[in-house]
């Protein structure tokens, strides 16, 4: 039985260590959304940030910016989903 990430301190600890970016803009609306929603995040949705964590700076600016929308791997309802909620913090 594998432990989720709301059961389990260091893959919470994990989650906001990556979250922390180069860019400052990335961090900042990164930090914002776990502040507001880390504590109700689904493991699908832990899933779908660690996608996004993946990805170079620029690149998750774009998509956090909805300058870009999420193509090939990434494409999937659900970082969609968890985009359109990271979009609106």
């Amino acid at each position: 039985m594998s432990v989720t990430h709301q059961a389990d301190p260091l893959n919470r600890a994990r989650l906001r260590w990556r979250a922390r970016r180069g860019l400052l803009e990335n961090d900042l609306m990164l930090t914002r959304f776990l502040d507001a929603h880390e504590i109700e995040m689904t493991d699908e949705e832990v899933d779908a940030f660690s996608r996004l964590m993946d990805m170079p700076d620029n690149d998750l600016m774009d998509l956090l910016l909805v300058r870009k929308e999420p193509q090939a791997a990434l494409d999937v309802p659900q970082v969609h989903a968890l985009l359109k909620k990271m979009r609106t913090v």
